[in-house]
């Protein structure tokens, strides 16, 4: 899949790993996150090495990164299946603003429906509005419910 201006979406492969961590440390400081580099290269390698985990989309001009979305496989019966959840979406700052964010999101749905996906979820700070609106434009809607967490470290 492609875009206009030489953008390019494609599936990241492990080539990528170093550009995606140095694009993921600015996304966990945003979302106050705390970073813990070998962890998620860890965890990146092994979603990169194995597709019914899910997949990572990169967004690319030329040969630079300009962002990257992961999608992590779930499994639901209210949704008849596998499921989705868009587990991370960044942007370069400079990159912003000029389509690219939809552009992930259509290419992430793109390969969903390829691998049988009923559902895509997303959490989004309340705050973020221009994300919100993003969101709300691709058709997510919100659900009344609450997502709660409980870490297993």
């Amino acid at each position: 899949m492609s875009a206009s201006l030489g953008i390019s979406f494609r599936l990241a492969t492990a080539a990528d790993v170093p550009a995606l961590l140095e694009q993921m440390q600015p996304f966990n400081a945003g979302e106050g996150i705390v970073w813990r580099p070998e962890r998620v290269e860890r965890a990146l390698l092994r979603l990169l090495d194995s597709p019914d985990l899910g997949l990572v989309v990169v967004a690319c001009a030329a040969d630079r990164l300009l962002g990257y979305l992961v999608l992590a496989f779930g499994y639901s019966l209210e949704y008849g299946g596998r499921d989705a959840f868009v587990d991370e979406l960044w942007l370069v700052p400079e990159a912003r603003g000029r389509g690219l964010g939809e552009g992930m999101l259509k290419a992430a749905e793109h390969h969903a429906r390829a691998a049988d996906v009923g559902a895509l979820h997303l959490v989004v700070r309340p705050e973020n509005e221009g994300a919100r609106r993003l969101y709300e434009r691709e058709g997510f809607k919100t659900v009344p419910r609450l997502l709660l967490t409980k870490p297993l470290e």
